[in-house]
């Protein structure tokens, strides 16, 4: 059922969207793909497809372990890893609890850095591999009550930096991917959960105006297709060299550009003024 001798790979948070479409993307271009996620019966496509899912919580080291001994028995590890799982915690960053901050940083950075940790060994045996972090534009800008999941996203960034200069001399490519508006169902997630904690009390306004923006931002057709990061993982992972960077989707460019050359003030205003009046 394995063969050792055929590329493999890993997508993390491939139960759907983006996960779900790289992970079927790396197997029609021919890899033994595992894929993992806390909900395993819904990745029962991909297995009919070909892949071999695997029950993991990013934030769990018990199943982070179990996984990497699993591939570690079947296929020897992965040559290709992508860190796709994670999450996006919205609110006032006066109203979250240290608890869920932190829960936010073992999902979208302590995990993948952990599974990272575990897998390198095989790849550097191999002097040979690809790592692909999924971040966001979110790493390279900033929204209103999004402080937890930008730091982790911004964090995230600043990790894959450090880590392609350290593997570079061991041949294993590390590649960051920034997407921009993506249609996940991450824009009515990140509505509800902000007006189910923060609709009522001091920052009812701007909650209200955020939640109404954000449903605005996701919805009328402003977003692209979960494909559009499948693919340009697909070309990192062929290409010979790699960027080091990729932005893909809705505005992820635009914005991404727009932080780099206007300054604080000025960027501050524009996404203030994108803000819905007396929502």
């Amino acid at each position: 059922m394995f063969d050792r001798n055929k590329k493999s790979a890993l997508v993390t948070g491939a139960s759907s969207g983006m996960g779900k479409e790289i992970a079927k993307r790396l197997i029609a271009d021919g890899y033994q793909v595992y894929v993992a996620a806390r909900r395993v019966a819904e990745m029962d496509d991909l297995k009919a497809l070909g892949a071999h899912p695997l029950r993991m919580d990013i934030a769990s080291e018990a199943d982070i372990v179990a996984a990497v001994d699993t591939m570690m028995a079947q296929t020897g590890g992965v040559d290709v890893l992508v860190n796709n799982a994670g999450f996006g915690l919205y609110g006032p960053m006066e109203e979250i609890s240290m608890e869920e901050a932190r829960y936010q940083f073992e999902v979208n950075v302590f995990g993948p850095g952990r599974l990272t940790q575990l897998l390198l060994p095989a790849m550097r045996a191999k002097k040979a591999g690809r790592i692909i972090n999924i971040t966001s534009m979110g790493g390279k800008i900033y929204t209103p009550l999004g402080s937890w999941y930008h730091a982790t996203k911004h964090a995230l960034e600043g990790w894959s930096d450090c880590l392609r200069l350290e593997l570079a001399p061991l041949g294993i490519d590390v590649v960051v991917i920034e997407p921009g508006l993506i249609e996940t169902g991450f824009g009515d997630v990140v509505a509800d959960s902000l007006l189910k904690r923060s609709g009522t009390g001091p920052y009812a306004e701007l909650t209200r105006a955020v939640a109404a923006g954000t449903r605005d931002t996701y919805g009328k057709g402003r977003t692209s297709h979960p494909r559009v990061i499948a693919d340009v993982v697909g070309m990192a992972v062929a290409a010979a060299r790699p960027r080091t960077r990729y932005v893909r989707g809705k505005f992820g460019a635009l914005l991404i550009a727009m932080r780099t050359w206007l300054g604080d003030r000025m960027f501050d205003r524009i996404i203030l003024s994108q803000l819905p009046k007396g929502a």
